[in-house]
């Protein structure tokens, strides 16, 4: 099923719009981390690691959800296909990978929030996961730039699945057209 060219639009602006909101989450989730790991002010350094908490839970994994759902209903939606080229497989495994590695992560981070906000927080807790923070988050900001790259440069090749796709349309059009010929 093709979608219709409004309903296309208003599916690729909904995923542009999830896709850019969670690369500017997890930017400004990097500059908190890095805030945590180097403020030396407490009550900046517990504000910060629970404000996190609640990022990660209520921005960022809504939405890297919402850019896979959007993503996959626009692919499925318009002759691009799902699975029919490489850059569209390849962006959608980063996605799917990337929102998996998120879901991994937010255990630790509700620990580092929950620690940040208890009375017997020193500042000195958790500093190996503190530091892991900050190098994940600017991790995740690569891995997002790069899917970004890919719907941007689009590169050429398709799928064997979307090889075959292309010779069954093809072959369908010369037997529609020999048959109108015909007639």
């Amino acid at each position: 099923m093709v979608m219709s060219p409004r309903v296309r639009r208003l599916a690729l602006t909904a995923h542009v719009t999830a896709s850019v909101g969670w690369f500017g989450a997890v930017a400004v989730f990097l500059a908190l981390a890095v805030t945590g790991l180097i403020a030396r002010d407490a009550l900046t350094v517990r504000s910060v690691y629970v404000t996190m908490g609640v990022t990660g839970r209520y921005v960022i994994v809504p939405l890297c959800f919402a850019a896979l759902a959007t993503g996959v209903a626009s692919s499925l939606g318009t002759t691009w296909g799902l699975l029919r080229h490489y850059w569209i497989t390849v962006k959608l495994t980063i996605t799917a990978l990337a929102t998996g590695a998120l879901l991994l992560h937010l255990p630790p981070i509700s620990r580092l929030a929950d620690a940040a906000a208890s009375p017997a927080w020193t500042g000195d807790d958790l500093a190996g996961l503190r530091t892991q923070l900050v190098v994940q988050s600017g991790a995740a900001l690569v891995v997002l730039l790069g899917a970004t790259a890919l719907s941007v440069y689009k590169p050429q090749g398709r799928t064997r699945y979307g090889q075959r796709m292309q010779q069954l349309q093809a072959s369908a059009t010369r037997s529609g057209a020999e048959a109108g010929a015909a007639g």
